[in-house]
């Protein structure tokens, strides 16, 4: 079936949406204690999702990854992302029970090399058909990078420098083949074509590479690049280096601003904005009317922070212990020790001064009543989509037609089945206003983007699109 897409109010083509579909497991987001939520480490659960999202039609299956497993307050105490096979074997599996979904997955820029990754994304590449693509995230975290041969040895400046030098040479490794390279011919003994693998010399200040690649060039030339970070130097990264950026930004709002910025960083490196597309995290909660969806949401926030998981996370702002304190009560009368940094080991801590934010926090609880653990619900609650199908659809569809994404990657609250009404209701109607496919029709993830083939040592992609047909 074919939906002829209508118009956007100011009469420019309407644009499609771009949909990836998180594996959360274990975290925050999730309420894992629900008797719904099923295993977050059995291979038919990672199957299960990535089977629903294909059929629904979706762009890409999304892993996070976790290096070690956090502690807090020297104990493990964890709600995020642990406890999880390898990403590169769970999508590898996957590729063999998927036909066209693509295969994200995280993989650390600190603590690996450029060859490896390279090898490996490659590989995921060719065995998927052209599905791989590679959420490319950097640490600083010697705690993290303890599990690691060179630990914390990056200086926190230099993670960014030490990420684009990978990619360039994950880049020269990918290219080192051309798209002909293999010519089985049984008559002349011959497996390669003479000259289509070109040697590898590469001098930087964090790596040297010399030497030849072992892996084909995939299907899409290049796995798909995310990236997440969000500051200035990570944004001007993404404009250089990345095909997606994994947002944080998911009001309205603020949306259309991230977006302009970093589109309009673009043109500096040759790039056209679509090369680009920018998706936000987000969940979804449906009703049959909206209070029932609000009701729903708000059951669900409840689940999602216990008054335990609320004083951890106010003490990783604080710097200090504060399990005298009733999550249902006020706020801590203390200041927070601003030194004390590392009584979460493994996080990010994004909380850089303290001193302002908790001044802020006792202002708005102070002015709505809320307790620490209502305060905990409010400032965690990523970007939400709450009400009837029809209301998620329209809001979903706003958001990327007036340029506040490119689509969304959705984190559901239960694991793997959490996403099934979004399946079932609001990507038909989606479809039904010609906003969202029907059918694939590429087989590679680039495709399904609307991203171009990269060209090997100058040859462009439209050659390189012509030779493959």
């Amino acid at each position: 079936m074919t939906t002829t897409p209508a118009p956007r109010p100011d009469g420019r083509p309407r644009k499609q949406i771009h949909l990836g579909a998180h594996f959360p497991g274990v975290n925050n987001t999730t309420v894992w204690s629900d008797p719904r939520s099923r295993s977050h480490i059995d291979f038919e659960s990672f199957e299960y999702l990535a089977r629903r999202a294909e059929a629904a039609r979706f762009d890409f299956f999304f892993l996070a990854e976790g290096l070690r497993l956090r502690e807090h307050k020297g104990r493990i105490h964890d709600l995020d992302v642990v406890g999880r096979p390898d990403t590169l074997p769970v999508l590898a599996s996957l590729a063999a029970v998927t036909d066209r979904l693509g295969l994200a997955g995280t993989i650390n820029t600190t603590f690996n090399e450029p060859y490896e990754l390279a090898r490996q994304f490659a590989t995921l590449d060719l065995l998927s058909g052209g599905r791989a693509a590679w959420n490319l995230v950097t640490s600083s975290d010697a705690f993290t990078g303890a599990n690691f041969r060179r630990g914390g040895f990056l200086d926190y400046s230099e993670r960014y420098e030490r990420a684009a030098e990978i990619v360039d040479v994950a880049r020269q490794l990918w290219d080192s083949w051309s798209d002909d390279a293999i010519d089985a011919d049984p008559e002349s003994g011959a497996f390669l074509r003479e000259g289509a693998v070109q040697r590898v010399d590469h001098d930087g200040k964090h790596f040297d590479v010399h030497g030849t690649f072992t892996t084909p060039r995939g299907p899409q030339g290049h796995p798909v690049l995310f990236q997440a970070g969000d500051s200035g130097e990570g944004r001007e990264f993404a404009a250089a280096t990345a095909d997606v950026v994994f947002s944080l930004h998911g009001t309205f709002e603020d949306g259309q601003v991230f977006y302009r910025d970093v589109k309009d960083r673009l043109a500096a490196y040759g790039r056209t904005e679509d090369s680009l597309k920018i998706l936000p995290a987000t969940t979804v909660v449906l009703g049959d009317t909206a209070e029932d969806a609000a009701e729903e949401a708000a059951l669900i926030r409840r689940q999602q922070v216990s008054g335990q998981t609320a004083i951890a996370y106010l003490e990783q702002v604080w710097g200090r212990d504060l399990t005298a304190y009733d999550p249902e009560g006020p706020l801590p009368d203390v200041e927070p020790d601003v030194d004390n940094a590392s009584l979460t080991r493994g996080k990010v801590r994004h909380v850089k001064d303290p001193g302002p934010v908790v001044a802020a926090w006792r202002e708005k609880a102070a002015a709505k009543g809320w307790s620490i653990r209502d305060l905990v619900i409010e400032v965690t609650t990523r970007n939400q989509f709450v009400g009837t199908a029809q209301q998620v659809a329209d809001d979903i569809d706003r958001y990327v037609q007036e340029d506040a994404s490119d689509g969304f990657i959705l984190v559901p609250h239960l694991t793997p089945e959490g996403l099934d009404p979004f399946f079932d209701t609001v990507v038909p109607l989606l479809q039904e206003r010609g906003s969202f496919r029907t059918e694939y029709e590429g087989t590679t993830l680039r495709e399904h983007l609307g991203l171009e083939l990269p060209g090997v040592g100058g040859t462009q992609a439209a050659d390189l699109e012509g030779a493959r047909a």
